[in-house]
């Protein structure tokens, strides 16, 4: 494996409410000096669920995406808050978004989104054992939910509306977690 390249320094570019920009200088072991710049990560992370009901269908929410300009199909998710464990942040944020809570959490994997430019990392979690708990969110709109067939996961990942690739990542994942449970 290479040996990381030394930061030389760390300067803020830009930030807004959501985002910091930083530039990063860096000396490769080669003696190459490059800036790159990247979205830093801020917070405590975030977890994405893979929600499987007793039908075995997976809950889905259709929500507005600010950074596509359009209503998209996806996975319920959202941001750890201060104190909370991953755990404790996806049993939050399922009964905030879909009206379940979970009795059975397990971790799939930890995903990154453009990495070479994002320092944004996503805990990915299977739910299952579902139970209806709503709590309220913080969503500008109630979120639509959406019934969707494990078995006929296939057909999602084709469908126009459904686009994320995190998503997708996770719906394959889960249903390898679970052949393997059986």
């Amino acid at each position: 494996m290479p040996c990381k390249p030394e930061i030389l320094k760390i300067k803020q570019a830009a930030k807004s409410r959501l985002f910091l920009v930083e530039e990063l200088a860096l000396r490769f072991s080669n003696g190459e000096q490059r800036t790159y710049e990247r979205l830093a990560s801020r917070g405590n992370g975030a977890v994405m669920m893979v929600a499987i009901d007793s039908e075995d269908n997976v809950l889905l929410v259709r929500e507005y995406a600010g950074g596509i300009g359009d209503y998209t199909l996806t996975l319920p998710k959202g941001a750890v808050d201060p104190g909370e464990t991953i755990y404790e942040a996806a049993e939050r944020e399922l009964k905030e978004e879909v009206g379940f809570g979970a009795r059975q959490l397990d971790f799939l994997k930890e995903m990154t989104t453009a990495p070479n430019y994002m320092g944004h990392k996503l805990q990915t979690i299977i739910a299952r054992e579902l139970y209806p708990c709503r709590l309220e969110g913080d969503e500008p709109e109630p979120l639509e939910v959406v019934k969707w067939p494990l078995s006929d996961l296939d057909n999602l990942v084709l469908n126009p509306e459904f686009t994320e690739g995190r998503a997708i990542a996770g719906l394959y994942m889960a249903r390898h977690f679970l052949t393997q449970q059986q």
